[in-house]
């Protein structure tokens, strides 16, 4: 008799301890500051971009009187920078995350490995962190300089959430109080297929802790950022390049609640299930990742649970250099369509593909592989400064 087949594994393994924020309540995003500045600053948003489909004429559905619906945009900075904003229909303070923060501008250089440095060759739609909004938590896929640069370690508050790789969080944490420095507090290590969710309190829900109420929930992807065999054994051994996640970022809501003590300690109960959290979208971000057969785990994993929207890091980035060719360490055009085929999202935005000499893929070479694959309709394009919003 056969035996059974083996069961999909789960897309997550393992749940961290949940990441209670209050967006009413916001940390500085600077260390030297000791409130949020008045006036709030805004996002300059140049332009606003919505799903492809909705070009189109009004449906007969769309005149009706709409029902209270979630909000959600993709604000592009630069390089992998970008300001996710999630506002569910409830009377809720939006959620707000900032991934990969870099706010370097043309000229300045990162140190990227032993020997290897790049060249900024553009500015981002934000100048710094001051002129950022109220952030809740920071998506960090790896430790590399051109997605937390040396000016933002400097700067930002020690106390600001962090979701990030293992690495990453020893990097932080440790090695910041080694070297002498003042080591993050608040930072998440989570590994491929664990999940943390961002729960807010009572307060920064807007109710009482009862009931449904807006989250998020992130979920560390595969990824690897130096090609598999001999190279990538010797890069695990000297650790030139370090280990990077992709995410999977679920906007929705939880039944779970965080309640505050009467001395003001933030209670979580017990731990989160799988069915107290009721998912309304998903994103995909890639991370800097080339096109592995681990990736394949993750479409196996969703179990026909659909993507909304990919994010996906491209440029092609080659080391030691665009003058030096040798070894490329993200995904060029070619391989992000075959990640659109892989993981089949419903829109893809490209991101992180020009901002830096090493990435040698141009955007356009992403245009002519998605225009040769048929897929022009599934994909949003953004400049720095614009924006991609929708509603679930």
């Amino acid at each position: 008799m056969a035996s059974p087949p083996t069961p999909p594994k789960r897309i997550r393994e393992n749940n961290h301890p949940p990441l209670i924020i209050n967006p009413h309540k916001r940390v500085p995003l600077l260390k030297t500051a000791t409130h949020q500045p008045s006036p709030e600053p805004t996002l300059p948003i140049t332009n606003t971009k919505h799903h492809p489909a909705e070009a189109g004429p009004l449906s007969r559905d769309s005149l009706t009187e709409p029902k209270p619906r979630s909000q959600g945009s993709i604000f592009f900075i630069g390089t992998a920078t970008t300001i996710i904003t999630y506002t569910p229909p409830a009377q809720q303070a939006p959620l707000r995350l900032l991934t990969d923060p870099n706010f370097l501008h043309a000229t300045e250089h990162v140190h990227l490995g032993p020997g290897v440095t790049a060249e900024r060759l553009t500015n981002p739609a934000v100048p710094d962190l001051a002129s950022l909004p109220p952030i809740d938590a920071i998506l960090l896929s790896h430790y590399h300089e051109d997605h937390f640069d040396r000016k933002v370690q400097a700067q930002l508050s020690r106390d600001v959430p962090i979701v990030t790789t293992p690495h990453a969080r020893g990097c932080l944490v440790d090695a910041e109080e080694k070297s002498g420095g003042e080591g993050f507090r608040r930072v998440w290590g989570v590994d491929f297929f664990e999940g943390v969710m961002l729960l807010p309190t009572p307060e920064g829900a807007g109710d009482k802790g009862e009931g449904n109420k807006g989250a998020i929930r992130v979920t560390g992807m595969p990824g690897k950022h130096v090609p598999p065999g001999v190279v990538g054994v010797a890069n695990e051994l000297v650790g030139a390049v370090p280990p990077t996640n992709g995410w999977l970022v679920e906007l929705g809501r939880t039944t779970h609640n965080a309640r505050v003590t009467v001395t003001g300690e933030v209670e979580v109960g017990p731990e989160i299930g799988e069915a107290e959290f009721e998912t309304g979208y998903r994103i995909y971000i890639s991370g800097d990742t080339l096109m592995v057969d681990e990736l394949k785990e993750i479409p196996k994993r969703l179990q026909g649970d659909k993507i909304d929207l990919m994010l996906a890091h491209l440029g092609g980035t080659t080391i030691p250099g665009p003058k030096m060719p040798l070894l490329m360490v993200t995904m060029d055009g070619k391989q992000g369509v075959e990640l659109i085929k892989l993981v089949k999202p419903d829109v893809t935005v490209p991101i992180h593909y020009d901002d830096y000499d090493v990435f040698c893929s141009p955007l356009d070479d992403f245009r002519k592989e998605v225009k040769a694959a048929g897929l022009g309709a599934k994909v949003v394009y953004l400049d720095r400064g614009e924006e991609y919003k929708f509603e679930f």
